[in-house]
């Protein structure tokens, strides 16, 4: 008996070696070899897919899956990267033909907007006119307010309308330019269709046509009843004149919904944080108008090379499929008004008291990281502040723009006017300098390690039980076991090695049996052994 308890030593000892010292790291299979590592997730909150994605090394984002035969509004969250999705995206048809992508808080994104309109309360609407139309108008206040050129060819126009709804998506692909986060867009789009909005036929002002008539009345007729109004009063500022005929131009913007209520062909509650955008190719579930290149679309983007036409369209349809490189960030921020101006924003107030606070804008979603960029920018009594940040989520870094603070790695001392940037790199867990001084456009520093208790890896520690659904060979999403353990699995060890192994009494009697064995006849061979193993194998 105790030759066998040293053998069974030394097995253990060898699994142990084994499990330290495994033959190979884990398979991961790549869709083809310049492709990362496959990353395919699914949880069952967003809040948890989003920590995931800003965990992993490689290049991921975070979609939103609905399911056929399940509640109203209730999505799946997938960690993914673009190419990967799209290669599944065609094959899974059925599983993933409801998707949504996912617009992090605070990420740089294309310009969008999200049109609509009930066919049958709108009769004499001409849908495409419409369009076309708005895209005009927004490619001319880009240039008034950005100075930037665009026309329909830099639109990407996808239509998913029915017989009873109009429905259209449009992204505004522009040449090295995109919006701060989809909250400043939506002020932008606010700001230029404020006209349109203030009308008594907006939704916004339901109920109140009377006393926007009365009053609209009163302002071009006369001052007072029975006094004329006076040549100087019945002078109109340019800014009145442009604005009537804004609401002039605007006018195709106002249709009706369901119940005969005015509203606006464009839906305004699509620029909120973490919102889910439809994506090219999917439809909402229960329907069946998946979005597809409409008719009358202009725009032209060539493919890549070794990317098809029809991919080149599904990445030209991701909002938040921006580069860092050569991007020129577009703000728009709410006017300052006469109460701003006298009492300020609780931040504004401390950032002028305290220059350690950030300055100019709201804080990043990352505030861990925000404090820690706040210490970097502290140098020989010099104190930086945050003058503005922007999150680039395809590729995972937040670029804060520095204030007061010039320090330059290049030529080792501080600029004498031009700020410096410092760039954080979520995948990398690292960040590093560059300039905005033309000297050392093309210069970056170093890259530094992050402090390991502000590394999402460190807070987040991710586990495969987190993952609560699982995708098989033939596409079906379905919960994992470890979610939804097997009723067997709740059976205790000692009764279901039992079970599997047969009566633990047999065993005990066949190591009686061996140990007579060897100690009558000597130890047996391995040779031995494994011939036995072997015929009986073969039988």
């Amino acid at each position: 008996m105790n030759k066998w308890g040293d053998r069974l030593k030394k097995v253990e000892l060898l699994a142990q070696s084994f499990q330290l010292n495994p033959l190979s790291a884990q398979y991961k299979p790549r869709l083809w070899p310049c492709q990362p590592s496959s990353i395919w997730k699914l949880f069952p909150r967003q809040s948890i897919a989003i920590s995931c994605a800003q965990s992993c090394k490689e290049a991921v984002h975070v979609f939103a899956l609905e399911k056929e035969k399940t509640s109203l509004g209730q999505r799946i969250f997938l960690v993914t990267s673009y190419s990967e999705l799209w290669h599944y995206y065609r094959t899974y048809t059925q599983s993933l033909m409801h998707c949504y992508e996912v617009i992090p808080e605070g990420a740089v994104c294309k310009l969008y907007f999200d049109l609509e309109f009930h066919k049958p309360s709108n009769t004499g609407a001409d849908g495409q006119s419409m369009v076309s139309s708005l895209i005009q108008y927004v490619c001319d206040r880009l240039m008034e307010v950005y100075g930037i050129e665009c026309s329909a060819k830099n639109v990407l126009n996808l239509d998913s309308s029915t017989a009873e709804k109009f429905s259209r998506h449009l992204i505004f692909n522009l040449q090295n330019a995109a919006f701060k986060d989809n909250i400043h867009m939506g002020r932008f789009i606010h700001a230029i269709l404020q006209s349109v909005l203030s009308t008594p036929t907006s939704c916004l002002n339901v109920g109140m046509n009377s006393v926007a008539e009365n009053s609209e009345t009163s302002r071009t007729q006369t001052v007072s009843e029975g006094t004329p109004a006076t040549p100087e009063e019945m002078v109109e500022s340019p800014q009145a004149k442009r604005r009537k005929q804004e609401e002039k131009d605007l006018r195709f913007l106002q249709v009706k919904n369901k119940d005969g209520q005015h509203c606006l062909f464009v839906d305004l509650g699509v620029y909120t944080k973490n919102r889910n955008f439809r994506l090219y190719k999917s439809s909402k579930v229960g329907k069946n108008a998946a979005f597809t290149v409409a008719d009358d679309n202009k725009f032209t983007d060539k493919p890549e090379k070794g990317i098809s036409e029809e991919e080149s369209v599904f990445l030209a349809s991701l909002v938040c499929n921006i580069s860092f490189t050569g991007q020129r960030i577009l703000t728009s921020d709410i006017p300052e008004t006469k109460e701003s101006k006298t009492s300020g924003s609780p931040r504004q107030q401390e950032s002028a008291t305290d220059p350690g606070l950030l300055s100019g804008y709201l804080s990043s979603p990352y505030q861990e990281v925000d404090n820690f960029v706040l210490t970097v920018v502290t140098k020989d009594g010099v104190h930086g502040s945050i003058r503005r940040w922007n999150y680039f989520a395809a590729e995972q870094l937040v670029v804060y723009d520095i204030a007061k603070y010039r320090w330059c790695e290049n030529v080792k001392r501080f600029h004498k006017s031009n700020n410096v940037m410092i760039v954080v790199d979520l995948k990398e867990e690292a960040w590093y300098q560059k300039c905005h001084d033309p000297e050392c456009r093309n210069f970056r520093s170093s890259s530094y390690p992050l402090p390991q208790e502000i590394c999402v890896s460190y807070i987040m520690t991710l586990d495969e039980e987190d993952q609560a659904y699982l995708m098989d060979d033939a596409g079906n999403i379905e919960l994992s076991q470890a979610s939804n353990p097997p009723p067997q699995s709740r059976v205790c060890p000692e009764e279901e090695s039992a079970d599997v192994w047969g009566d633990g009494q047999d065993d005990q009697d066949y190591l009686e049996s061996l140990d007579d064995f060897e100690q009558i006849s000597g130890d047996i061979s391995d040779q031995l052994l494994l011939k036995c193993m072997a015929e009986f194998d073969s039988k």
